[in-house]
């Protein structure tokens, strides 16, 4: 699940799909990373809903399940992409395990029908209507923290962000 809260009061839920290899942190991994990040980049604005992405640019096409089936083999991402960057030196964060270099998003999916379960290549999924109405609520430089299942993490001293993903 991800959730959006704003001052630790939840504001929406979305169902999400991470990592087939479960989490973790090195590059080539195929697994979602965890820890603190934040929005490096928003990618999309003004593209139609089920825009397809190539290299973090549209491409001019439009996801149909006729064009899924010409191109079996390709990791579709559409309609928004929210580029994630770890936030912690060592964990998620420069060298062999740093988020932004491994291209970790939060996008839409052409598989909608296997949201909630493992199936990503280390990406966030979510359906495109969610990912586009999130898109629309937070800024770039939005904190984001991933945790697995019942990992619970401390937070950090200091105010708490006041609209943050979870």
């Amino acid at each position: 699940m991800l959730v959006l809260l704003e001052d630790d009061s939840p504001l929406r839920t979305y169902p999400v799909s991470t990592a087939k290899y479960g989490v973790g942190e090195r590059s080539g991994s195929l697994c979602t990373p965890r820890g603190k990040h934040l929005i490096r980049a928003k990618i999309g604005a003004g593209q139609p809903v089920n825009a397809v992405f190539a290299g973090r640019r549209p491409t001019g096409e439009i996801y149909t399940p006729e064009l899924g089936l010409r191109f079996p083999e390709r990791d579709w991402i559409l309609s928004r992409i929210l580029w994630l960057s770890g936030c912690e030196p060592g964990s998620n964060r420069l060298g062999e395990v740093d988020t932004m270099r491994r291209y970790i998003y939060i996008h839409g999916t052409a598989d909608e029908g296997a949201i909630g379960r493992p199936v990503s290549h280390g990406c966030v999924r979510m359906r495109n209507q969610d990912i586009m109405e999130l898109f629309d609520l937070v800024p770039a430089g939005t904190p984001v923290e991933i945790v697995a299942g019942d990992d619970v993490r401390e937070k950090g001293g200091g105010e708490p962000d006041p609209r943050h993903l979870q």
